[in-house]
């Protein structure tokens, strides 16, 4: 074909209308030609006239064709989007139906018969617990949680919890199905599974001291992603904010969205953040991390801190920066209620203060430093992620503690 009758067809293809009615069919102006080309261009123009009408006619079909592979194109990708979105929404339901299928086994033995030979022995009831109804299996990893939730009931017997004493009044059996709600891992269990773990699930997230610290509450339902570290909601008239994250699952969602929902939701450090990205697509809310800590998983949150703060999140919380377990670590001090919740900074164990040590990812040394800048808070309460909680009569005893604590780290070698 002529080369330019094969440009004016690649020109009229660019046109998606109607050429079989001459009326309606576009107009094509050719270049003029160089002058010394212009007999040749005139006679090809003039070879090809007489067969013009049979060239806008393959030029029409060709049209079509390229419209009819467009509008299948066009229909393929549309039935990709819509199975790709199916599919997504699938996953969801799944993941929605799993979360659902593992709240109501909690409370049931692990069935006898499983698809899972290994995870059938692993679901074996721990012989250190005492004989009756709870139970801790051979999946406890040891994160002390129900050991602080339920005291009079759990305990630690080799390097995992057991129960040495069963409920024996309804308060003792509500702390026990509150742990076995709480355990990261599904690891407590019961003999016979009990409509009372349905009002269990209702306490959740569980006032901590409505005296001393109102509108402060420990969520529970800790995950096995940050290794059980606990999570908070704090009531404020700014807007609610999450401490770190629990498990993900819609009960305890919908009661927290009973409470006025999550406003923030601050992550204390980079290892605790589990299921963030869940939550804060459930409450639209704008998650707070410090730009040291930030990760792969966390690069999308809404608040990067930047430099060594303090930063101030409404009128009565002040963020400080308190580098050491993690280079971005971040405690939230909640001035009205003296209470500072210190993530894995600094918190309370059977011996007294701890800093985890074994499980430090920047600096000891920069940890110690920066527990000595809590001297100059007006706290009484620690809320960590990992550990146990600690309450001080006041802000002398609290100093008297701390300075006991750092002095006793100054005989280490670091």
């Amino acid at each position: 074909m002529h080369t330019r009758t094969a440009s004016a067809i690649h020109q009229l293809s660019k046109f998606r209308t109607n050429v079989s009615d001459p009326k309606k069919r576009p107009r094509v102006f050719f270049p003029r030609p160089p002058a010394a080309a212009a007999h040749k261009a005139s006679a090809a123009v003039t070879s090809s006239s007489s067969s013009s009408s049979s060239i806008f006619k393959i030029d029409e079909e060709e049209e079509e064709e390229e419209e009819e592979e467009e509008e299948e194109e066009e229909e393929e990708e549309e039935e990709e989007e819509e199975e790709e979105e199916e599919e997504e929404e699938e996953e969801e339901e799944e993941e929605e139906e799993e979360e659902e299928e593992e709240e109501s086994r909690k409370g049931q033995p692990y069935p006898a018969t499983t698809s899972s030979p290994v995870s059938a022995s692993r679901r074996q009831r721990r012989p250190q617990n005492v004989d009756g109804d709870f139970f801790v299996d051979h999946t406890c990893i040891d994160c002390d949680t129900c050991r602080w939730m339920a005291p009079q009931i759990f305990t630690r017997v080799g390097d995992m919890s057991a129960v040495f004493k069963q409920p024996s009044s309804k308060e003792e059996r509500l702390k026990a199905l509150q742990a076995l709600l709480s355990c990261p891992t599904s690891s407590i269990r019961t003999e016979k599974p009990g409509q009372d773990i349905l009002v269990a699930q209702k306490t959740f997230p569980i006032q901590i001291n409505e005296q001393r610290i109102p509108g402060v509450y420990h969520c529970g339902y800790h995950s096995a992603k940050s290794y059980g570290a606990a999570s908070y909601l704090i009531i404020c008239p700014e807007g609610n904010i999450l401490v770190d994250s629990p498990r993900y699952t819609e009960r305890l969602a919908s009661n927290i969205e009973t409470m006025g929902g999550v406003r923030y939701m601050f992550l204390t450090h980079k290892d605790d953040v589990a299921d963030h990205e869940k939550w804060s697509k459930r409450f639209r809310c704008d998650r707070i991390l410090h730009s040291k800590d930030v990760e792969f998983s966390t690069a999308d949150v809404e608040i990067k801190l930047e430099g060594n703060g303090p930063w101030n999140l409404g009128r009565d919380i002040e963020l400080v920066y308190t580098p050491g377990h993690s280079e971005g670590s971040v405690c939230l001090f909640n001035k009205p209620l003296k209470t500072l919740f210190t993530g894995d900074h600094l918190s309370m164990n059977e011996s007294g203060l701890s800093i985890f040590e074994r499980y430090n990812w920047f600096s000891v040394p920069m940890q110690l430093k920066s527990v000595r800048l809590l001297l100059e808070l007006d706290f009484e309460w620690i809320l960590p992620g990992h550990g146990r909680r600690a309450e001080f009569r006041d802000y002398e005893e609290k100093n008297s503690v701390l300075e006991a604590f750092l002095d006793a780290k100054l005989m280490q070698d670091y």
